[in-house]
């Protein structure tokens, strides 16, 4: 290679011209460019060289001075149509004459540059170029046009992205939807630290984002990441900075499909007939129904009556939402894939659509309405002398809530007898039940409430009017078990196996209360599905199956076909062997909106916390976590909240405590603890 000849290199990429200045050993030449830069190059680093004439590192600028004006990439496609036929092969130098008519050494570099730049025409062979054929011109064309349009289409993308940042209003276009659904489909992995599958720092090693996300994130100079991905959907409007991403990573269905909803407004529209044609006429009673103040589905009432023999006898009126529908129709297929209704903080998702769950399905007070009754007699024990069940027509006399009742209670109120007889009855159903060895383990329950960004805990109390109400309701589960088993009908039967409970000698060494009752929970084993009657050890009954929810449980609803059908003297809906199948399916789903709850509440209980660092709270030590690390769950009571904590010092089992929230990070499943001394907390109060 000769001194001052003009040759062609790259620097990370980029094309640069340079002089040849002298040998840099054996292999190598020192090169030097315009800005008077010198570059150890080997020959394979070149990658053109200027013929005929040699340089000054000063010459190169006029020299690309010269090229410029023979650098219109559109003249390749009329060279090409002239070549492509023969597929003849061309030198920079050929094309040159060709393009140009001249073969300078200006021309020839420019005709070199067009060809290493073209992508569409020619490819390169050796030294030399060849014409692509007509197919591969044209696929190629076609994929530039492609590219071209992604281009412009990411740059749109881009400039909607910034009006959303800005908090304008953004008409989002279809492709845009494919980009968002892919953030928030990765974004809901943050539900995994909740399960338990992974920590928050392993979470991108763990999941790699798919390439959609990647190109999104990356477009934004933003990490890609599910957490940089949930912050992203939330600065967008996309999504709200407390977004439920449990339900959303889950199967569980959010809204109905528009052909449910066709359905169930022509349902209202056209009632369907009823099949029970000899319903059991009972508007003559009072039916009480007894809820909390906010409960929209209504489906359970209450009567009582004395019979002509002196007999006293409880009714247990179960709303009838299969007057609305049939096994396998649409709505009832929906039903079946929601599994329950989802009880949410912010709200609840139904298993119908709400304006048939709370409308016609429920037991709405004032009107005559369809139910399911069971008539039911007991002796002076509490356990069941006589029992009926019927297809019936009530008329729903008072809608109360617990607090109704409780207070009717105490007071002794002389106009509505019903209730006092039902509670009497309650009371010895309920002993009845411990003398079968029915175990009671009572906890405090947390009510977790989110409305207009207000976070509300409360306790449930273990009231009469809720321990009335739970015992009728057992007591109709018997009387379903029952029927079940003397007509030998397939049912959804639950059932618990008999716990292996801690002896009596190590329960009377744990403080009394809430820790024994830990201690005993813990014990219980879960309950069990079968279509086979099955004893419930924690319920204290030979046979159980649920039928007092069937707007909200989907089993409900399966025990009220089968019940209906045998009492109509029909064919069964459902064969052993089909209940079972479909018993499995709902299983699983109910387990996945089971656990969609807990997460839910989890994630506000921690968010109360959060908003309240100053807080104090007296809490009870109630079992050991990992005892040998100092892990414990305590139990905050004036929130009713089992939550874990860290103790640097030796405590026991009951011990009182106060501790303050020193980290809540509902996003990061993170709570911890510090405790404080009962003095910081007085002076704190003070």
């Amino acid at each position: 290679m000769e001194k001052g000849t003009l040759v062609e290199f790259r620097v990370g990429g980029d094309r640069r011209l340079g002089v040849v200045d002298r040998p840099d050993g054996k292999t190598r030449w020192f090169v030097v460019d315009e800005r008077g830069q010198s570059h150890s190059l080997v020959p394979r680093q070149i990658s053109y060289s200027v013929t005929g004439e040699t340089y000054k590192p000063t010459q190169i600028a006029s020299f690309l001075d010269e090229v410029s004006p023979y650098l219109d990439p559109s003249s390749l496609e009329v060279a090409w149509e002239l070549l492509v036929e023969d597929g003849e092969v061309v030198t920079p130098s050929q094309m040159a004459t060709l393009l140009f008519s001249e073969s300078k050494p200006s021309q020839c570099y420019a005709a070199y540059y067009l060809l290493s730049e073209d992508k569409t025409y020619f490819k390169q062979k050796g030294e030399a170029y060849e014409p692509r054929t007509v197919a591969a011109v044209a696929e190629r064309k076609h994929q530039l046009e492609v590219e071209s349009l992604k281009a412009r289409g990411q740059q749109e993308f881009l400039a909607r992205v910034e009006q959303a940042l800005k908090g304008e209003t953004v008409e989002w276009q279809r492709h845009d939807r494919h980009r968002i659904e892919a953030l928030e489909k990765y974004a809901t992995l943050l539900a995994d630290i909740v399960r338990g599958g992974v920590t928050y720092d392993s979470l991108p090693r763990a999941y790699p984002p798919p390439a959609p996300v990647l190109e999104t994130m990356n477009m934004l100079g933003r990490q890609a990441t599910p957490q940089s991905a949930f912050q992203l959907l939330v600065e967008l409007g996309c999504w709200s900075e407390h977004e439920n991403i449990f339900i959303r990573r889950s199967s569980v269905p959010v809204q109905f499909p528009s052909k449910v909803i066709e359905v169930a407004q022509q349902r209202l529209e056209v009632h369907p007939s009823d099949p029970d044609i000899n319903r059991l006429d009972l508007t003559h009673l009072k039916a009480y129904t007894v809820d909390d103040e906010s409960t929209t589905e209504i489906d359970d009432g209450l009567s009582w009556e004395v019979l002509d023999d002196g007999r006293e006898k409880l009714w247990i009126h179960i709303a009838d939402p299969t007057r609305w529908l049939m096994p396998e129709d649409d709505l009832d297929l929906e039903a079946r894939k929601r599994g329950s209704t989802v009880y949410l903080p912010t709200g609840m998702v139904s298993m119908f659509p709400e304006f048939l769950a709370t409308g016609p399905m429920s037991l709405i007070q004032g009107q005559v309405c369809c139910a399911l009754s069971f008539g039911v007699v007991l002796n002076e024990s509490g356990a069941i002398e006589d029992f009926s069940i019927h297809a019936s027509r009530i008329k729903p006399t008072y809608r109360l809530t617990y607090e109704d009742v409780d207070e009717m209670l105490d007071l002794g109120v002389q106009a509505e007898p019903e209730i006092a007889a039902i509670a009497k009855w309650a009371k010895k159903r309920k002993a009845w039940r411990y003398a079968q060895g029915a175990i009671s383990i009572n906890m405090p329950e947390a009510v977790i409430k989110v409305k207009d960004d207000e976070v509300n805990i409360d306790l449930l109390e273990d009231s009469l009017s809720r321990q009335l109400v739970a015992e009728m309701m057992i007591l109709a589960g018997e009387v379903a078990a029952r029927y079940g088993q003397i007509h030998n009908i397939p049912l959804p039967f639950r059932g618990q196996p008999q716990p292996e409970l801690p002896p009596e000698e190590e329960l009377i060494q744990l403080p009394a209360g809430f820790v024994r009752a830990c201690a005993m929970r813990r014990c219980m084993p879960k309950s069990e599905m079968s279509i086979t009657p099955v004893r419930h050890a924690g319920l204290g009954l030979s046979s159980y199956t649920q039928a007092t929810s069937p707007i909200r449980r989907y089993s409900d609803l399966l025990t009220h076909f089968q019940l209906k059908a045998h009492l109509r003297g029909e064919e069964l809906p459902y064969t052993a062997i089909q209940l079972q199948e479909v018993m499995m399916t709902v299983s699983s789903v109910t387990q996945e909106v089971t656990m969609v709850e807990r997460q839910t509440n989890r994630y506000w209980a921690l968010e109360y916390l959060r908003r309240h660092p100053e807080e104090t709270w007296e809490s009870t030590v109630l079992m050991w976590l990992r005892e040998d690390s100092g892990l414990a769950l305590i139990l905050l009571g004036e929130l009713g909240l089992q939550l874990p904590m860290l103790f640097k010092r030796p405590v026991n089992l009951g011990d009182e405590i106060l501790v303050k929230v020193s980290i809540a990070d509902p996003h990061r499943d993170v709570i911890q603890f510090q405790e404080i001394a009962y003095q910081e907390a007085q002076a704190a109060a003070n």
